[in-house]
């Protein structure tokens, strides 16, 4: 799954909003429903790993100048709650997108 969210606030705001926020990620899921480990390999990249449902998920967020692109490895397993995801990462994604 790729989402590619666009913003105009400069790679600088947005690597700042993430390192702030990166930590609230669990926090979009249902209470306990999953397990998110997130680091920062390069200071453009969140990678993400998370535990949901017995499965390990992969993914990684890359921070752009104009955009932020989340992928997602989601297992075929849980392909039925890509849509849901999607959404979710849309909205969620974009309120921390949102100029102040």
């Amino acid at each position: 799954m790729r989402v590619s969210l666009p913003h105009t606030l400069g790679r600088e705001e947005v690597r700042a909003r993430m390192h702030k926020h990166g930590h609230e990620i669990a926090d979009h899921f249902p209470p306990g429903m999953a397990e998110v480990e997130t680091s920062w390999p390069h200071e453009d990249h969140m990678s993400l790993l998370i535990t949901a449902a017995g499965q390990r998920i992969e993914g990684g967020i890359d921070v752009g100048e104009d955009s932020v692109v989340i992928e997602i490895d989601l297992p075929a397993m849980l392909g039925f709650l890509r849509g849901t995801l999607e959404r979710a990462v849309r909205k969620q994604g974009g309120k921390l997108l949102e100029n102040d």
